[in-house]
């Protein structure tokens, strides 16, 4: 039996791809590079129906992702940490929608959104609606608010 180099560099690169997909991405998108490296030697020594061309290219291949785009790659899919909802929030600006005191806490608008409010400690005047509040932290599902510096 006659074995193609080339095409166990086309299968072998496919399976590294798929892994990389059944891992969801886990590795990187290392297997996809480098299975596509080989898998295109492969395509290119089966076209000119050269195994040793097709050896060449996929390590060329491999070898260029590895110096140069991994660190390419990696800056631009992988992403810093988003703020959830209520990490967002805070240091933000937020508009007085009903009055806030220390003993009865009311409602402020927050990037669109309505929460419930009150005065950080040490605040003891009411904040009157239509007041502009900067948001100091959240205690459970309240957010502790501070007068915004005029």
């Amino acid at each position: 039996m006659n074995v193609s180099w080339n095409w166990i560099l086309i299968v072998g690169g496919a399976l590294l791809v798929l892994i990389e997909v059944l891992l969801g991405g886990f590795m990187g998108f290392d297997l996809v590079l480098i299975g596509s490296s080989c898998a295109l030697g492969g395509a290119i020594g089966l076209w000119l129906g050269n195994t040793t061309t097709g050896f060449l290219i996929a390590a060329a291949l491999s070898l260029l992702y590895i110096a140069a785009g991994r660190r390419w790659m990696r800056r631009h899919v992988q992403t810093g940490p988003v703020p959830s909802n209520t990490d967002a929030v805070i240091g933000q600006s937020a508009l007085v929608l009903m009055p806030l005191s220390r003993h009865a806490p009311g409602q402020v608008r927050v990037q669109g959104e309505v929460w419930r409010a009150m005065p950080v400690a040490g605040d003891a005047e009411t904040i009157e609606p239509g007041s502009e509040v900067l948001v100091e932290g959240i205690d459970g599902v309240t957010l502790q608010v501070r007068r915004a510096r005029s």
